[in-house]
C-alpha cells in the first residue's frame, strides 16, 4: 500500500473516531470529505483514462538485430484539466530504448505535449511487439492507478545480426587448403562423370555436374577430390514460449550467417541445407551469393514438426555430404541419436563440426573433441567471436 493511501486511511479512521466520541459539524465534515475523496479521485482518473492520448512511431517496422532505429513517442493532454502522473512502460523482453528511464513521471497541464525522441534497439531476430507497451495513470492523491493499454502497438520484423569472424579455431589448416583450392582448382579437370543409370547409388551423384548439365550425373570409380563446406541448419522449434524460442532461434541464425559470411569472404564454396516441409538448400561461392543466403535465412520458418535428425539422415542418403571436406551443423539439441548420425557422416570422410546453441555443458556427455569431430556448445547470450 502506498504512503498516500496509508495517510488517507489513518485520517479516515481518526475522523470516524471523532464522530464516535465528539460528534459535531467539523468531525462529520472531515469524515464525509475523506469518504468522498476516493470517489472524486476515481472519477478524475476515469476522465484522464478516456481523454489521454499517446502516439508512437518508428522509422520502419523492418529492423536489423542490434542496430539502432529512430523512434519517438508523444504524450498529449488535449483536455481542460491537468494530468497528475503519467508513466510509460516499454516491452521489456526483446528490445530497449536508448537513454530512457521508465520510472519518470510526467505531469501534463491542459494543452501540454511531451515528445521524446530516441533510438529503439532490438535484441533478437523475429517478429514481436516493441515500443510503448502501456501507460500508468495515477490520480492527484495517489489512491488509484490505471493501466492504459496501447492499441496498435508497433510489431517489428527484425532481421538477423551479422557478425564478422576472423578465424574459426580448430579448422584453420583446412580453411587455408579450401581457400587455396577455391582459387586454383575451380575447373575440376580430374572429375570423371557419366549419365545416371537406374540402380546407381544416390551417394555417387555429382551434384555440380548434374546442375550444370540439367541431367543426373554420377561419379565414376575414379571419383573426385573432396572440397567445400556443407552446412546443416536445424529449423526445429523447441518451445511454445516466445521468451524461450526467440533468443535461441536468433542466436542460431546469427551463428549460421557468421559462418556463411566467413567462408564467402574467402571464396570457399558453401552449401547450406535446411528443412521446411522438404529439404532446401542455398549455394554460396562468394560474397555476392551470400546476400541470397542472408535473405533466405531472414525469412526461414521454425516449426515443431522439423527434426534435425531426419534432415541429417536425408542429406546423407542423398549423398549431398559425401563430396564435402567439412560438414558443419548448427543445432539446438544434441543427444546420442544425433551423435550416431554424425558418426555415419564421419565414415564418408569429412570433418564434422557441430555447434549446439545451448547453455548446457555437452563435454561431460559426449567426451572430448578430436581432430575430425568437434561438438561445441554456444551459450545463447555468448559473443560469437569469443566462442568460435
Amino acid at each position: 500500500m502506498g504512503k498516500r493511501k496509508v495517510i488517507w486511511l489513518l485520517l479516515w479512521i481518526l475522523s470516524l473516531a471523532g464522530i464516535s466520541f465528539y460528534g459535531g459539524a467539523v468531525s462529520y465534515g472531515l469524515f464525509y470529505a475523506l469518504l468522498l475523496l476516493p470517489i472524486v479521485s476515481f472519477a478524475y482518473l476515469l476522465c484522464v483514462y478516456f481523454r489521454f492520448r499517446i502516439y508512437q512511431e518508428a522509422e520502419s517496422r523492418e529492423m536489423v538485430c542490434g542496430q539502432a532505429m529512430p523512434y519517438y513517442f508523444v504524450l498529449r493532454n488535449e483536455d481542460h484539466f491537468g494530468f497528475a502522473s503519467v508513466r510509460v512502460r516499454m516491452f521489456p523482453d526483446f528490445s530497449y530504448m536508448e537513454n530512457l528511464e521508465e520510472e519518470t513521471e510526467y505531469e501534463l497541464l491542459p494543452g501540454d505535449e511531451f515528445i521524446y525522441r530516441t533510438h529503439l534497439i532490438c535484441r533478437y531476430r523475429g517478429e514481436y511487439e516493441v515500443g510503448v507497451k502501456e501507460v500508468i495513470l495515477t490520480d492527484f492523491f495517489g489512491i488509484f492507478r490505471f493501466r492504459y493499454p496501447i492499441i496498435g502497438t508497433i510489431r517489428a520484423i527484425v532481421r538477423p545480426k551479422l557478425v564478422e569472424l576472423h578465424e574459426i579455431r580448430g579448422l584453420s589448416d583446412i580453411i587455408v587448403d579450401l581457400h587455396r583450392e577455391s582459387r586454383f582448382g575451380g575447373s575440376e579437370p580430374d572429375v570423371v562423370v557419366r549419365d545416371y543409370v537406374q540402380g546407381d547409388s544416390l551417394k555417387r551423384i555429382h551434384w555440380k555436374a548434374s546442375a550444370r548439365e540439367q541431367i543426373w550425373k554420377v561419379r565414376t570409380d575414379i571419383g573426385e577430390e573432396k572440397n567445400g563446406v556443407r552446412m546443416i541448419f536445424d529449423t526445429g522449434r523447441y518451445s511454445s514460449k516466445p521468451g524461450e524460442y526467440i533468443p535461441l532461434e536468433s542466436k542460431m541464425l546469427e551463428l549460421l550467417l557468421a559462418l556463411g559470411m566467413f567462408f564467402a569472404k574467402r571464396s570457399v564454396p558453401v552449401s547450406a541445407y535446411y528443412s521446411h516441409g522438404e529439404i532446401r538448400s542455398c549455394e554460396v561461392t562468394g560474397i555476392r551469393q551470400f546476400e541470397d543466403l542472408y535473405q533466405k535465412m531472414s525469412e526461414v520458418c521454425f516449426d515443431e514438426e522439423e527434426d534435425p535428425l531426419l534432415l541429417m539422415e536425408g542429406l546423407r542418403e542423398q549423398g549431398a555430404l559425401a563430396e564435402a571436406r567439412v560438414v558443419i551443423g548448427v543445432f539446438h539439441k544434441w543427444d546420442q541419436t544425433m551423435m550416431q548420425a554424425a558418426e555415419k557422416i564421419l565414415e564418408e570422410g569429412p570433418v564434422f563440426l557441430a555447434y549446439v546453441v545451448t547453455d548446457e555443458d555437452l563435454s561431460r556427455d559426449f567426451g572430448p573433441n578430436t581432430a575430425r569431430k568437434k561438438i561445441i556448445a554456444v551459450p545463447i547470450d555468448a559473443e560469437l567471436e569469443e566462442v568460435l
